[in-house]
């Protein structure tokens, strides 16, 4: 048996299913932040301040609110709200859409909810794209930023958004922030507190079951969220299985060597084969 029948047998029996993403399912879906995309959207912040991908840019020190806005603005709107993926994520629901699941994800890009994903199945860790925050934070809430990121893009002139479009917080009056996790000033809101709940109970809901645990792009920045534990719930269940899908980086401890399927190779084209 291949192992791609391998995984095709396992998802069709497993009692229930976690899957694990990372970024490099969205990278398989089509969002890359470099090369022809890059150019695309961000040929002059490139050429005026030297960077190459969008993430470098995202560190960058803007001089002004209304410059770093500009292009917040249009990171946020390519990597968020325009339809993009090539059908990587739909294919994912396809084969799990039946299924018993759940879905713990470092993403921040909302694509498993564009799919079809219900959103109560779905742990964000990481933040939302969609989302603003107070820098302070003065209060722990977030709040939605599609309207104001539409404005920031069309109104923006000379890598500029006009000052009246920064966005204030309505209590404190500091400036917004994204809410994404880069330090301790991350809010974690009613609903993330809700959506960690949902995945706990999950997990312990299904003890001791055939669980697959299905692993998708995720790399070594932050193994702790996902990658470890997947590999010790899988340790502790002989009727577990852990599948990891990355490219050229798919591994597994020895330890449950004989409980797992490894396939490096590109996700999209995986899930394809599985798929038909």
């Amino acid at each position: 048996m291949t192992k791609i029948e391998k995984l095709r047998a396992g998802i069709e029996n497993a009692d229930c299913i976690v899957i694990g993403a990372g970024a490099g399912l969205s990278a398989a879906a089509g969002f890359t932040y470099s090369g022809e995309r890059f150019e695309r959207f961000f040929s002059d912040f490139e050429a005026k301040y030297g960077f190459h991908d969008m993430y470098t840019g995202g560190f960058f020190p803007f001089e002004t609110q209304e410059e770093m806005w500009a292009y917040w603005s249009r990171f946020i709107w390519c990597n968020r709200y325009m339809d993009l993926d090539n059908g990587t994520y739909k294919m994912l629901f396809e084969l799990v859409k039946d299924k018993d699941y759940f879905v713990i994800t470092t993403n921040v890009d909302h694509q498993f909810q564009k799919a079809g994903f219900d959103k109560s199945r779905l742990f964000y860790t990481q933040g939302d794209y969609g989302l603003f925050q107070c820098s302070g934070p003065c209060h722990i809430q977030t709040y939605d930023n599609e309207a104001v990121v539409k404005d920031m893009v069309e109104f923006q002139e000379n890598m500029k958004i006009p000052t009246g479009l920064i966005p204030k917080c309505p209590k404190c009056g500091k400036p917004m922030t994204m809410n994404l996790r880069s330090d301790d000033m991350f809010v974690e809101d009613e609903g993330w507190h809700r959506a960690a709940e949902r995945y706990d109970d999950f997990l312990q809901s299904h003890k001791g079951q055939q669980i697959l645990f299905l692993e998708l792009g995720v790399g070594c920045n932050t193994p702790v969220i996902i990658k470890y534990p997947f590999w010790k719930m899988t340790a502790q269940n002989p009727k577990a299985i852990y599948a990891c899908l990355n490219y050229g980086e798919a591994y597994a401890p020895d330890q449950i060597a004989e409980q797992s399927i490894l396939i490096n190779g590109d996700i999209h084209e995986v899930l394809s084969e599985i798929k038909y």
